[in-house]
Order: structure tokens, then C-alpha cells, then sequence
């Protein structure tokens, strides 16, 4: 009786083995060949929805434009700045040497902070004696070319206690050509140290006065040996 469930399982068991081995074969030798088309039924349309993805990537893309053009407009808005009161002088006709009183009288009161004056106005005083001032100044126009290769050729150009004060020329390019900070020369800096001509060179004198030099550098030759 146990033989016979025994031989009874073991006849459904082979053939199941036998079906599960006809499916696998099937499907492992007929693959795409056994795939057929079924037709279509009803009418296909494209899909209208755009891509999420593709949105994102766009979005994106045009973004970092706007901020990479508006990087590039701020920067060449920089390189381009001039303040609204620089000031242009003429070249120096001569050598000329002359000292300026840094006295000065005060326009207005000075509070001391606590309601009262700590100097009233008309109060006269010399800022060099408040102020240690130890740098060298240089006046040029940088956007004359002979005043330019003056200053590169001379005893200031290596000196890193030079000013450069600029009338003209592109600052940005001048620095790194001089390879240190360039200011603008504007009006109040002119009037205070009597500037009338470039280059110029600016020093102390004497713990009162500045001492201004104008410098004559002549103008360079064409090829005709005419002076531009």
C-alpha cells in the first residue's frame, strides 16, 4: 500500500518535471520569433505632457545663462568704472618743484560726543602733525604711453610704498601691468596737494609740507621722428 502512494507521487512529480521542462523550451527557443502583432485598436495619439525631466534640465540650463550673463555684464561694469569726479590734467611742460602747506582750517565743528566741541570751527592744524605719512604718491595718465613707460622705467615702479593716482587709462589693465593697486585721481585729492600737471611725485617735507614734483617726460617718436 505504501509502495503504491510512493509510485503514484512519484508519477505526478515526473510529470510535472515534464510540463515545466516543455514550457521552458518553448519559451527559450521561440523568444522574439514566436512573437507575433495583434493589431491596434482605436485611435493613437502622442503624448502632450513635456518630460518632467527635460523641464528641469532646460530650467536649469537657462538659469545658470541669465546668472552667467549677468556675472559677465557686472564684471566688464567694474573693469569700466571711473568715478564721476576724476580729474584730467595736462603733461608737464618742465621740471618743477614746489611745497605745499598741509595747514587746514576746520569748515565745521567736531563734536567730542558727549554734547560738547572737541574743535570748533576755524580750528587750524596741520594733519601731518596727527598723521605719520611715510608713502610716496605718483600722479600719472595712464593712458599716455610715454608717461606709462616712464613710470615702469623708474625708482617708484619697484617701491611698495608707492600710491599710483591715475587721470586716465583703464585701471584694471594698469594694475596688472604695474602689478599693484591703481587709484583714480579725483578732485578733492587734486585741490588738496595743488596738482597742475603729470606726472607728478608726492613726498614729505619737513613734517609740514608735502613736496609736489612735476616731471617733464617727453613725448615719444613716430616712425617719421615726429612727437606724438
Amino acid at each position: 500500500m505504501i509502495i503504491t502512494r510512493m509510485s503514484n507521487r512519484a508519477s505526478v512529480f515526473y510529470r510535472s518535471i515534464t510540463v515545466i521542462s516543455a514550457v521552458v523550451f518553448v519559451l527559450t527557443t521561440c523568444g522574439s520569433a514566436c512573437a507575433k502583432t495583434v493589431g491596434r485598436s482605436g485611435n493613437v495619439y502622442q503624448i502632450a505632457e513635456p518630460d518632467a525631466l527635460k523641464e528641469l534640465e532646460d530650467k536649469a540650463a537657462s538659469t545658470d545663462l541669465k546668472e552667467r550673463i549677468k556675472k559677465e555684464e557686472t564684471t566688464r561694469r567694474i573693469e569700466r568704472y571711473r568715478p564721476s569726479n576724476v580729474v584730467s590734467l595736462p603733461p608737464a611742460k618742465k621740471d618743477r618743484t614746489s611745497l605745499v602747506d598741509m595747514t587746514y582750517t576746520l569748515e565745521f565743528d567736531i563734536p567730542d560726543g558727549k554734547g560738547g566741541v572737541l574743535y570748533p570751527k576755524g580750528f587750524i592744524f596741520n594733519p601731518l602733525d596727527y598723521i605719520p605719512f611715510s608713502r610716496t604718491i605718483v600722479v600719472l595718465n595712464g593712458a599716455t604711453e610715454n608717461e606709462v613707460d616712464w613710470f615702469t622705467a623708474s625708482e617708484y615702479y619697484r617701491r611698495t610704498d608707492v600710491l599710483v593716482l591715475v587721470t586716465d587709462g583703464m585701471w584694471k589693465e594698469l594694475m596688472h601691468r604695474f602689478k599693484r593697486n591703481v587709484f583714480y585721481l579725483t578732485e578733492p585729492v587734486r585741490a588738496r596737494f595743488r596738482l597742475s600737471s603729470t606726472p607728478s611725485v608726492i613726498v614729505k617735507k619737513d613734517n609740514k609740507y608735502m613736496e609736489v614734483k612735476e616731471i617733464h617726460v617727453p613725448a615719444k617718436k613716430d616712425s617719421a621722428g615726429r612727437r606724438n
